[in-house]
Order: C-alpha cells, then structure tokens, then sequence
C-alpha cells in the first residue's frame, strides 16, 4: 500500500488541459492591452466618457480576438497531432519490425539493454493501439488521449481576458474622473495576476507578481508618452 505522503509528492499539476496557458496568457493581455489603451488615450487628454467607450470597446474586441485565436490554435494543433498518430499507426500495421526497432533503439540510448529493448517493444506491438500511443509518446513527445480542448482554452481566454481588461475601467465605471486611480487599479491587478500564477510555477509570489506588475508598467508608459505627444 503506497503511503499517502508518497502519493502526494508524486501528484502533478495538469499540463496539457489547455486551460492553464490560455488563462494566464487572457488574464495578463487583458490586463496590459486595456492599461496600455487607456494610458494612451488617457495621456492623450480626452474626456473620461471617451476612455470608457475606448476600454469597452478594447475589452469586447480583444476578448473575442482571443477566444477565436486560442480555439484556431488549439484545433490545429490537435488536427496536426492527429494527422501524425495516424501515419503513426499506418507505419505500425505496414512495418511492426522495424517500428519495433526503432522505439528499441530510443530505449537503448535512455540505458535499457538492447536485447531487452527489442524484446518489449516487439510485445508491445501485439496491441496496435496501445503500440501507437507508446510510440507517439516516445517519437513526438505527445499523448493521443490527452490532447487539450479547444473549447475549454477559447473559453478560458475569453472569460479571462474580459476580467484582466475590466480591471482598469473599474474606477471609470464607478465614477472616476481620474487617470492614475485607473492605472492604480491595473497595477495591483497585474502583481495580484502574477502572484498567483506562482501558485503553478513554484515562484516566489512576490517576485512573479512585481515581474507582471513592472512588464504592464513598461506598456503602460510607452502609451502614454505616445498619447502626450499626440495629444487631442
């Protein structure tokens, strides 16, 4: 019986759901898309209704722009996977030897004994499916039964980019007058968005948060120096 610390050193996190990317990758261009845009127009000196309109306007475009990429994306990521596992299992029925060689000689060069290699990969071949499984694993690093959905990563990239680009229109939608109190908002939105990504890269919290924060600072004034000069 395997012990219950053991079984909880040994769980991961999941990798390959294609939620996690695209989350992370909505929540953060939504957060320095809309900071940058309403810096920039803020710098430039237009009314408070005008940079409300502009932040909407930035928030529903991108969020769309983000879920259809994320799904286009994922889809042909997933079309080209499966294009290869099918010639994969072409070449398994047409040629089970020397595909059986070839998985041999991987396991030889990671220290399995060359006889003992052949001998399980031949075994393994018995079973089509789960030959071409191993075989995908081995020669394209990938998992036929574990690919990513391209709903969930559009959806996760939509609803988050929405709340990222939300979080500098906030003190505008409640009455605000005021650019900084809007820039404000987006850089503690931006240091709590990467503290919390540390939860799944192991960083320290608060220099995975002050890393976002001074990025989205960078876009925010470069935008507004461009909104200043150009002015109204």
């Amino acid at each position: 019986m395997t012990h219950p610390a053991a079984e909880d050193a040994h769980h991961h996190a999941d990798v390959s759901g294609g939620w996690l990317r695209a989350a992370v990758f909505g929540a953060m261009d939504g957060l320095v898309t809309n900071i940058a845009l309403i810096a920039g127009v803020g710098g430039g000196g237009i009314a408070p209704r005008t940079i409300v309109l502009t932040g909407t306007a930035g928030l529903v475009a991108g969020a769309i722009s983000m879920g259809l990429g994320e799904f286009t994306s994922v889809r042909a990521q997933n079309e080209q996977i499966a294009a290869e596992v099918a010639k994969e299992r072409r070449e398994l029925t047409k040629f089970p030897e020397a595909e059986a060689e070839e998985l041999a000689r991987i396991w030889e060069r990671r220290g399995l004994p060359a006889e003992l290699a052949l001998q399980v990969a031949s075994t393994l071949g018995r079973d089509i499916d789960e030959a071409v499984r191993v075989h995908a694993q081995e020669e394209l690093g990938v998992d036929p039964d574990d690919a990513p959905s391209p709903w969930v990563a559009a959806g996760s990239s939509f609803v988050c980019f929405s709340v990222g680009a939300l979080v500098p229109l906030l003190p505008y939608l409640l009455g605000g007058t005021s650019l900084w109190p809007a820039l404000a908002a987006g850089g503690v939105g931006l240091f709590v968005a990467g503290a919390l990504i540390s939860r799944y890269t192991r960083r320290r919290w608060w220099a995975s948060g002050i890393r976002q924060l001074l990025l989205g600072a960078a876009a925010a004034g470069a935008t507004y120096l461009v909104g200043r000069l150009i002015g109204v």
